[in-house]
């Protein structure tokens, strides 16, 4: 689908994206650059992240491991002296880890699962908050999930991971709450992105059947809600979530 462009939206805003160098992440980014925004993309695939670098202009890239809250400090000072402040934050990096029982879960996939989805966002807005405080002005949009609300059968990493975004986007937008920084999460049913490729085919039509609209969604879909969470016009709005699910969630 194509995307209605607000010309001049994000006009002197800039951001940082994680996961950006494909999905939701790369097309928000690119939404955010198209309507007058300087981005920094971040994501742990080198390649694909200078490629995706040129391909929709961003200004800053930074390859790194969100896990890893020195790289993710280090870059988040880097970007703000490049772009001169930080006024978005769009944590969308994340991974499945495996699809098997509670039982069979291999502990190692759990801990990878936790340190990027969850933890990972706890380091992105733990480094980037202190520079929108001092310019009294930020948006952040943590990417969790449906699965987060409702939990999905063989992915307990992925729900619990995502339930834990959840919590932590709600306590974080109330300690933010009257300072200028808005902070919220997206909770997405699956849609087209390359996570899928991580799933087997039977995980991806059992998420697809619980969907009352019947398909998948598209990532321009969510990149429309993000935008919007991201721009001056989420105001009265924080510490909540955003639900992008065809009408799979019921709260």
């Amino acid at each position: 689908m194509s995307a209605a462009v607000y010309t001049g939206r994000f006009a002197g805003r800039t951001a940082i994206v994680t996961g950006g160098a494909s999905g939701l992440g790369k097309c928000s980014a690119e939404r955010i650059i198209k309507e007058g925004g300087q981005v920094s993309l971040w994501d742990l695939n080198a390649d694909a992240l200078a490629g995706a670098a040129a391909e929709i202009g961003a200004q800053h890239f930074v390859a790194l491991d969100v896990s890893d809250p020195d790289a993710v400090a280090a870059a988040a000072a880097e970007a703000n002296k490049m772009l001169g402040k930080i006024d978005i934050l769009i944590a969308s990096a994340g991974i499945t880890g495996a699809t098997v029982p509670v039982h069979e879960f291999p502990i190692d996939s759990w801990k990878r699962v936790v340190d990027i989805n969850l933890n990972g966002v706890f380091y992105c807005s733990r480094a980037v908050v202190p520079f929108m405080l001092e310019n009294g002005y930020g948006r952040i949009v943590n990417v969790a999930s449906v699965a987060g609300k409702e939990g999905n059968p063989n992915a307990s990493a992925y729900s619990a991971s995502k339930a834990g975004v959840i919590g932590f986007t709600k306590s974080l937008g109330k300690e933010l709450a009257g300072k200028g920084v808005i902070a919220n999460s997206l909770t997405p049913a699956t849609f087209e992105s390359p996570i899928l490729e991580q799933l087997p085919a039977s995980q991806v039509d059992y998420m697809r059947s619980k969907i009352p609209m019947g398909r998948l969604g598209e990532v321009e879909e969510s990149a429309a809600m993000v935008c919007f969470m991201a721009s001056e016009e989420c105001s009265f709005t924080t510490a909540s979530t955003f639900d992008t699910s065809g009408g799979r969630t019921t709260y």
